[in-house]
């Protein structure tokens, strides 16, 4: 029996990244395991220290991406767990389910503060899959679990998604600062609107959003896909090419972290379950 923190990785009906996230969970000195939905009585006994949902399409991401899944009971579960001070992660179709649950931006309860629109930019619409760049907002480093390992250099990771653009209200547009968690950049780390940088046309360039205590984190890029060093192309430019050609050279390719593993740490480091390096 592992002694290391369980984190429950939710299988919706339509899931199609739980194994490897519960994968890159366990690398990172975590105990992540794969529970179905409906699976409730099992989850309570595994006492989780934190959730994931995973990317996918949730119940053929019927009505909206994501808009089936928020109604199941599981996520009463997770509302109780957020408000404990759980950390919850939603990836893609995960961000969308938090997001239609209102967990995130979870301005008031019950309420849908925000909305994951159809892709559109710079003429460009559609399922988009590519490689992008991160940055972390400065206050959310501070309180975000999953984000405490990141800093300014940008961390390259990739999407994959029809419906990624964070939206609010015009009312809401001013109030966002405490909830902005990570933006689409430029390899060297500046924010810009144009396609590709922005590549899906979303608000304040925004990758990732949280709730405003930073336990909860919805992000559209994958960074369970990053997780190792040999899942980067090797076009890819910047400190992360440079440390890739590097492994490369020295024969260490197979078994070096990647960018996206720096999400993970972060929990293990907040959950006090190792201390790895990448």
């Amino acid at each position: 029996m592992s002694s290391s923190p369980v984190v429950a990785v939710i299988q919706f009906p339509g899931s199609n990244c739980e194994y490897e996230t519960a994968g890159v969970l366990d690398s990172s000195g975590l105990d992540g395991r794969i529970f179905r939905w409906n699976q409730l009585e099992e989850i309570r006994a595994a006492c989780p220290s934190a959730f994931v949902l995973p990317g996918g399409f949730s119940f053929q991401d019927r009505v909206r991406a994501g808009a089936v899944a928020a109604k199941e009971r599981i996520m009463d579960m997770l509302f109780d767990a957020a408000s404990e001070g759980k950390p919850v992660l939603g990836i893609c179709n995960g961000a969308q389910v938090l997001v239609e649950s209102g967990l995130v931006p979870g301005w008031e309860t019950g309420r849908i503060d925000a909305a994951l629109a159809a892709n559109h930019v710079s003429g460009r619409s559609g399922y988009l899959s590519r490689w992008v760049f991160l940055r972390p907002r400065r206050d959310a480093v501070v309180k975000c679990p999953w984000l405490t390992r990141l800093d300014d250099m940008p961390v390259p990771v990739p999407i994959a998604h029809a419906e990624g653009r964070f939206v609010f209200r015009e009312e809401d547009m001013d109030r966002t600062g405490g909830i902005e968690a990570v933006a689409y950049c430029d390899d060297e780390g500046t924010e810009r609107e144009d396609y590709p940088f922005n590549p899906n046309g979303s608000f304040h360039n925004l990758a990732g959003v949280m709730n405003e205590r930073g336990n909860v984190l919805a992000m559209m890029p994958h960074p369970e896909r990053a997780f190792r060093m040999w899942q980067l192309p090797p076009w890819i430019p910047g400190e992360w090419g440079d440390r890739r050609a590097a492994a490369v050279r020295s024969g260490t390719l197979g078994e070096t972290m990647g960018p996206g593993a720096l999400f993970f740490l972060g929990l293990a480091d907040h959950l006090e379950a190792g201390d790895r390096h990448v």
